[in-house]
Parts: C-alpha cells; sequence; structure tokens
C-alpha cells in the first residue's frame, strides 16, 4: 500500500508489539484520491500502536504492591482541539456547548464563549488554553481549547499531556497551514489519535477533497504510523452547528462529530489501584482560594484533604494537604469529594505548586516524566523607565517591581525565559516570538507597571564554532497583482522560496519561504502596504541554520523632537514635510522623543513645539493651517518600529482606546510613542 512504504521502520516496529484489537473506528470511504485507497482495506485501531502504550507506561507509576493493572475508564474522553489560528476552534466550541445543553435555553451568551480574557478578545486570538466539559450519551467529555498562534505553541506543548486524543480543525478553504503542522507534530509526537474536522465546509470556496489530501500528505510527512495517518474526517459548519461525514450531506446538528470523538479517541488508560500521581500541567489564581493547580489523574484516587507528596523532576519533595477540589462540569467548576484516574481536575491547598510538578501519594508516589517545550527564539530588554515624564501614570516604576512581575510570569509560562541584563535596573525577557512579548507588555501596562522595552532581538546559537540563527517558514497568500512586490520585499530578507501553488480564491498565489526570523520583524506591515492590504501572512519557527548575513529591516529615519514643549499647528506644518508625524497639535514632547518617521535614512532632530512668533502688525487675513492626520501605531507596530538605539515606554494611560502612542520609550496617550536613551541633537 502507498502510505504503508511511507511509515518508517519505528511505526513497524509499534504495530509488531502492539495487542490485536477489534476496530473500534470504521474509516469512512472517501472519494478521494490518495486517502481513500489507504483507507478501504484496513480497519482503524486507535489504541493498538505501541507509542501509545509507551507513553501510558512513562506516566503510570510504580505498583505499590505489584497488584495494580490497567484498566480503561468508558465513561470519559479527554481531547484538546489544536488548528492553524483562525481556524474556527472556538467557534466550534461555541456550537459544542449549546449543543450539549451546558446553557439555558433563554440565555444570552456572547460568541467565543471561551475567550474570557479581555486581550483575546479584542484581538479576536486564543492566547491562553481553557478547560471545559460536556456530556453526551453518559459519556463525559472534558475538551481543552488551545491557541492556534505559532508563538503560543508552549500552552498547546503542556496541555497535551492531559489528552487522548485531538480535534485537527482545519479550514476547508486554506487547508492546513504553518500552525497546523506545529500542532499536528507535537499531538503524533504523543501518540494521540487524532480526528480531523474540515471546518467552515458551507463556504463559497470551500475545496474538501484537496485540504483532505494535503492533510494527509502531512501526516505522512511526519512520520504518523499506520493507525494515526487513518483517521476519521468529519465535516463542519462550527458556526452553524452542522456537521457529517461527507461534505454535502452535513447533519442539523454536532451528532456526527460527538459520534466519532466517541467512536475515535481512547478512553483514559489508567491505574486505578496505582499510587496517585497527577503532572500538573496548567495553573490559574483565584483571589480567595490562590493558586490552582489544573491535570489529569493519572493512577490512583484523589480526595479532598489528602495528604500528598509535590515532587519535582530533581526527586525533591515535599508535603502538602488539597484543601479544596474540583472537577469540570459544562462550563464551569464544580467542587467534589473524590477524583477517579483519568479524569481532569483542578486541585486548591498548594501554593507554591509549579507547573510540571507530580502531586503524588505520600508514601509510594514518584515524579511523572517533566513537560518539554521548546526553546524561545526571540530576546527583548525590559528596564525601568526613565524618561522625563516617568511616574506619571503608573503605579509600579521600580526594578523591585518589575522583577518580582517578570518572574511570577514564569511560574505559568513555561515558554518564556527572564534573565537579569547587564545593569540592576534591566531584565531580559525571551519568547516564542515578538507577539508573545507584546501580550506579557500589554498586560503589565495595564496592570499599572511603568516601563521601558528595547527592540526584539533573534537568539543565536554557536554550533561546532560556527554561528547559527533561528528560521521560520512564512506563508504568505496574496493576490498575483501584488506578487512581485511580495517577492522581491521577502528576497531583501534573505528569504528563500520552497513552495508556490495557487490558493483557494481564483487569482490568489500561496506562497512558502524559509527566512530567518529576523527577517520578519517588521515584515507583516511591510508587507500589507506593498498589497495593499490584502496579503495574509503567517509564520511558525522551522529550525536553526547557517547565519544568513546582515540585513536591513528599515529604510527610513526618524524624526526626534529638538527641545521639550507642546506641540503646536505651526510647528507642525513645516515638519510634516520632512516624514511621516507621530503627535497631533497640544501633545507634550520632551527632548529625544520620536515624533515621526524621516522620508530619508537617517534621523532628523526637527523642532515640533516651535510658536509663530507675535508683531504689532494686524494681519490683515487668517492664516488657515492645514495638517496631515498624525499616524497611529499599536504596540506591535512600536516593537516592530524601533531601532538598535531606540525603545518603547510604556505606561497605563491608553488603555480606554486600546493605543499606545508611537514613541520610542513611550506608551502613554492616545496614540503611540518612542523615546531614545541618549540625546540625538
Amino acid at each position: 500500500m502507498q502510505m504503508q512504504a511511507a511509515t518508517t521502520t519505528t511505526a513497524a516496529a509499534a504495530r509488531r508489539l502492539a495487542p490485536p484489537q477489534a476496530s473500534r473506528c470504521r474509516a469512512v470511504p472517501s472519494t478521494l484520491s490518495v486517502a481513500g485507497r489507504c483507507r478501504r482495506g484496513r480497519a482503524r485501531s486507535v489504541r493498538a500502536s505501541a507509542s501509545i502504550d509507551q507513553e501510558v507506561k512513562e506516566r503510570a507509576p510504580s505498583p505499590a504492591a505489584g497488584k495494580s493493572t490497567q484498566t480503561t475508564r468508558r465513561d470519559v474522553r479527554n481531547i484538546a482541539i489544536v488548528a492553524h489560528v483562525d481556524h474556527g476552534k472556538t467557534t466550534l466550541v461555541d456550537s459544542m456547548l449549546r449543543q450539549a445543553k451546558v446553557f439555558r435555553d433563554n440565555q444570552v451568551v456572547q460568541e467565543r464563549i471561551m475567550d474570557s480574557n479581555d486581550l483575546e478578545r479584542e484581538r479576536g486570538i486564543t492566547i491562553l488554553s481553557k478547560n471545559t466539559s460536556i456530556t453526551y450519551k453518559g459519556t463525559k467529555i472534558n475538551i481543552i481549547d488551545t491557541p492556534g498562534h505559532s508563538d503560543f505553541g508552549g500552552e498547546v506543548e503542556r496541555v497535551l499531556n492531559m489528552v487522548e486524543g485531538v480535534l485537527l480543525v482545519v479550514d476547508s478553504v486554506e487547508g492546513p497551514m504553518p500552525q497546523t503542522r506545529f500542532v499536528l507534530k507535537k499531538a503524533l509526537e504523543f501518540g494521540h489519535a487524532v480526528v480531523v474536522v474540515v471546518n467552515k465546509i458551507d463556504r463559497p470556496t470551500a475545496r474538501p477533497e484537496f485540504v483532505v489530501n494535503s492533510t494527509f500528505e502531512l501526516f505522512i510527512e511526519l512520520n504518523a504510523t499506520d493507525e494515526q495517518c487513518d483517521f476519521q474526517t468529519v465535516y463542519a459548519s462550527g458556526i452553524k452547528g452542522k456537521a457529517g461525514l461527507s461534505p454535502e450531506n452535513l447533519g442539523d446538528d454536532l451528532g456526527p462529530l460527538f459520534e466519532a470523538i466517541l467512536r475515535c479517541i481512547p478512553e483514559p488508560r489508567i491505574q486505578k489501584d496505582g499510587a496517585m500521581q497527577l503532572l500538573v500541567s496548567n495553573t490559574e489564581y483565584d483571589e480567595h482560594k490562590g493558586r490552582i493547580a489544573i491535570g489529569r489523574l493519572h493512577a490512583g484516587e484523589l480526595q479532598r484533604g489528602m495528604e500528598v507528596k509535590v515532587c519535582t523532576p530533581d526527586d525533591a519533595c515535599r508535603m502538602c494537604k488539597i484543601s479544596e477540589l474540583f472537577v469540570y462540569q459544562n462550563f464551569s467548576r464544580v467542587p467534589v469529594e473524590t477524583v477517579s484516574a483519568g479524569d481532569i481536575c483542578a486541585v486548591c491547598g498548594i501554593n507554591d505548586i509549579m507547573i510540571g510538578e507530580t502531586i503524588a501519594d505520600k508514601v509510594s508516589g514518584t515524579p511523572l516524566p517533566t513537560i518539554k517545550i521548546e526553546e524561545p527564539t526571540v530576546r527583548m530588554s525590559f528596564s525601568i523607565n526613565t524618561s522625563p515624564f516617568v511616574g506619571k501614570e503608573g503605579k509600579y516604576v521600580t526594578s523591585r517591581n518589575l522583577r518580582d512581575r517578570l518572574y511570577r510570569e514564569l511560574e505559568r509560562n513555561l515558554a518564556m525565559k527572564v534573565e537579569d541584563g547587564e545593569t540592576a535596573d534591566t531584565f531580559l525577557v525571551s519568547g516564542r516570538g515578538t507577539l508573545h512579548l507584546t501580550i506579557l507588555i500589554e498586560n503589565m501596562r495595564r496592570e499599572g507597571f511603568e516601563f521601558m522595552i528595547g527592540p526584539p532581538k533573534v537568539i543565536n546559537k554557536t554550533v561546532d564554532g560556527k554561528l547559527q540563527e533561528p528560521y521560520e517558514i512564512a506563508a504568505v497568500e496574496v493576490p498575483e497583482e501584488y506578487m512581485g512586490s511580495v517577492v522581491e520585499l521577502l528576497g531583501k530578507r534573505r528569504g528563500q522560496m520552497v513552495d508556490m501553488q495557487p490558493s483557494g480564491p481564483e487569482g490568489t498565489t500561496l506562497l512558502k519561504y524559509k527566512i530567518p526570523t529576523r527577517g520578519l520583524i517588521g515584515l507583516r506591515n511591510a508587507v500589507l502596504t506593498a498589497s495593499r492590504g490584502t496579503a495574509i501572512l503567517n509564520t511558525i519557527f522551522d529550525s536553526y541554520g547557517p547565519w544568513a548575513g546582515d540585513l536591513s529591516s528599515r529604510d527610513q529615519g526618524s524624526l526626534v523632537a529638538y527641545e521639550d514643549g507642546s506641540t503646536t499647528s505651526y510647528a507642525l506644518l513645516n515638519a510634516q514635510e520632512r516624514g511621516i508625524l507621530f503627535v497631533s497639535p497640544g501633545q507634550d514632547v520632551y527632548k529625544g522623543q520620536i515624533v515621526g518617521i524621516h522620508q530619508r535614512p537617517g534621523d532628523l532632530a526637527i523642532n515640533v513645539c516651535k510658536k509663530k512668533a507675535a508683531t504689532n502688525v494686524r494681519s490683515n487675513k487668517e492664516t488657515t493651517v492645514v495638517l496631515d492626520e498624525a499616524l497611529s501605531y499599536s504596540l506591535d507596530d512600536c516593537i516592530e518600529f524601533i531601532q538598535e538605539d531606540e525603545l518603547v515606554e510604556c505606561t497605563l494611560k491608553s488603555s480606554a482606546t486600546r493605543e499606545l502612542r508611537t514613541w520610542r520609550e513611550l506608551a502613554d496617550s492616545d496614540n503611540n510613542a518612542a523615546h531614545r536613551t541618549t540625546s540625538v541633537i
């Protein structure tokens, strides 16, 4: 068979070791050229692969008395919903919750109910993983909604420990995208069963045959086993709450999707009589309950008031007591007295618990393998605010406040790292990408912190005496008329084309480039400008490679304020001839503050506070001053705009408008602001 030739030796060995089982998840006949031929003639076995058995053995504790045996819980399913950003995960979860009667019939429910964070609702993306559950035909289905953006891949990596299978949501037009590859790779490494959901099937340009074939090819590229490649496909419209086993015949509800979950996602394999073990995969904080640890109970039984042992990967243990115990029921946490192995629960009473630690039996408990997270690729400097406007708006301005907040972030954000900088007031914060760090900056700004941040820099490595830098795969969907400009732009940033193919809508091309992470800084706005706002850019980390050489991300300099004062229309009228301004009349500025973009390379100091000289000669005609509209940058734009000698200053104000001033250090008003640490006159 075609697929058998593509599987690896490891997969073949796994099949030989796997115990024979009857098929529980029958593959639906498909009209697809590749996947259809591979599915016919082979029964699907979801839990037969040795990779899953090995994973369970690694998680399982050593039996206290040699009597513990593995069993399954048939009344529970644990799944994670993973996908590329904007492919409809959270909307699909909304429909699943509604049809499972989680809400009252007359209850008003907002869209994307799982995106409860303010930043998530404003940006329209999922940032934090969240737990919920539904009940279908007597079976409890624990659901974890995960982020789709590549910068928050750490959220996906650590919650996969809690599930046995995933719903891979793929857009019916776009097909597999960069983040689809990342989340699928992680799920396959865990040995999880995969149900592919082709979402947005009701789009006029939907192409389900191409999408499923592309997804199947992605499985082959990622060395999936035969059992994983023989995935069940469900076609759905998340916003309409409909699903079916063929794109032409959708049901009236999501029943086919629920049935596929029960049929294709394996039951949790547990050691009911074994020593209790729970790996902490997530943490939350409650003002009344303190820190809450979230994870799946792998073995034994957990009880309220129980004395337990908290173990770390280095075998350091401490004794604690469980004060409260919760399970997820519908859209809320419900207090319980006992939790059985296989279920996902929330534990209170251990205020110093950390992600990756194991809550184990106080006598014979042992730690589970800790959570492994990929290394960060981008670093930024955080320092105290030293501008003339310091302390006007922020509540927390000292280095001690800044240090405490940054190190507190590490308790739940495993993909981030914090190091001390060159001075006592500077800290180096590393993350997966600029969006990963800007979300932290925005949260800190709204909490009342006032600080400065430097430009993003990639984290390089030295391997065998040679300098290497991170590379990413950039997928750009662009109309053909603007393709030349985009290709030229990516070429200037050392990008190498790896694929080009027509996309869904007519006249649209999908370009795939391997490009240094350095070249991506500031690229999004440049691509939008080159394509008149029509291009869509997505990126995902690929690997480390040889240093690509010098590259320039910005060809224009900055306009810098010449003196302190308040801007005037008279001065701005002359200044706007030099470039694009960030400031409007009546705004306070200080010497060294960036007030605009110079139209030429190099920086230029200008006076934006100059007032018109008053004379004793009456003017017969009033002069009308016509100013161009000031450019307003978001926080993300500011960070991508600044260069090596520039900073962005973040303060509390502008939270109402959700915008930040475009000055180099400062984000303290209705626009964005930037500021220099040294004089530029």
